[in-house]
C-alpha cells in the first residue's frame, strides 16, 4: 500500500468524528432556531443582535448566556427572559415557546425538543395530535349529522302536532256551524208549524 493510501485510511476516522462534532455542533447551535432564520445565524461569524444592542460571536450562540436583550444569541436555552424556542414538531404544526419553557420539565413541544437538558424524556406526541384532531374531527361531524338528524325529527313531530290541532280546530268549526244549521232549520220548521196551526185556527173560528 502506498503512502498516500496509509495516510488517507489513518485520517479517515478523524475526518469522521470531525465530521459527526460538526453536526452535533450544529444541531445545538441551531436549537430552537426557526427554518427561516437559520441563514442570520451562519451569515458571518459575528451575529448581530435584531434589536441592535450588540453582536456576539458564533460560539456564544446557545451558550447558556444572555448575550442580547431579545434573546438573539439564546434561541435554544432559557438564558434570555424575551428568548422565543422555536418547535419543529415534525408531523404536526410547528409553534413558538417562551424561553422560560425550556428545559422546566413539562414537555411543551410534541417532539419533545424544548426538553433535551432537563433530565426527563418526552414522548413524540406529533402524529398522535393529529390523529386525535381528525378523529375529533369525526366525532363532531357525526355528532353534527345527529344533531341534524334530530332537530328534522322534532320539526317532523312539531309540523304533525301543529297539524293535528290545525284540523282539530277545523273539525270544532264544522260542528258549530252544524249546529248553528240545524238551529236554523229547526227553528224554520217550528216557526212554519205554528204559522200553520195559527190559520187553521182561524179559519175554524
Amino acid at each position: 500500500m502506498s503512502t498516500s493510501g496509509l495516510l488517507l485510511s489513518s485520517l479517515a476516522p478523524f475526518c469522521f468524528l470531525f465530521s459527526f462534532a460538526t453536526v452535533l455542533f450544529l444541531a445545538s447551535a441551531l436549537r430552537g432556531v426557526a427554518p427561516r432564520d437559520e441563514k442570520y445565524y451562519f451569515d458571518g461569524a459575528v451575529i448581530r443582535c435584531r434589536d441592535g444592542s450588540g453582536s456576539f460571536s458564533r460560539d456564544r450562540l446557545n451558550d447558556g448566556f444572555c448575550d442580547c436583550g431579545d434573546g438573539t444569541d439564546e434561541p435554544g436555552t432559557s438564558a434570555c427572559p424575551e428568548g422565543k424556542f422555536y418547535c419543529r414538531n415534525n408531523g404536526d404544526s410547528p409553534r413558538f415557546l417562551f424561553s422560560s419553557f425550556v428545559n422546566d420539565r413539562i414537555c411543551d413541544c410534541c417532539d419533545g425538543s424544548d426538553e433535551y437538558e432537563s433530565g426527563i424524556t418526552c414522548p413524540n406526541t406529533c402524529m398522535k395530535d393529529i390523529i386525535a384532531e381528525d378523529r375529533k374531527n369525526d366525532h363532531g361531524l357525526k355528532g353534527a349529522d345527529l344533531d341534524k338528524s334530530g332537530a328534522l325529527q322534532n320539526k317532523d313531530i312539531l309540523d304533525m302536532e301543529d297539524l293535528f290541532h290545525k284540523l282539530t280546530g277545523l273539525r270544532i268549526v264544522a260542528v258549530l256551524e252544524l249546529v248553528i244549521v240545524v238551529s236554523v232549520m229547526a227553528f224554520c220548521l217550528c216557526y212554519r208549524r205554528t204559522r200553520t196551526r195559527r190559520r187553521r185556527f182561524t179559519l175554524k173560528y
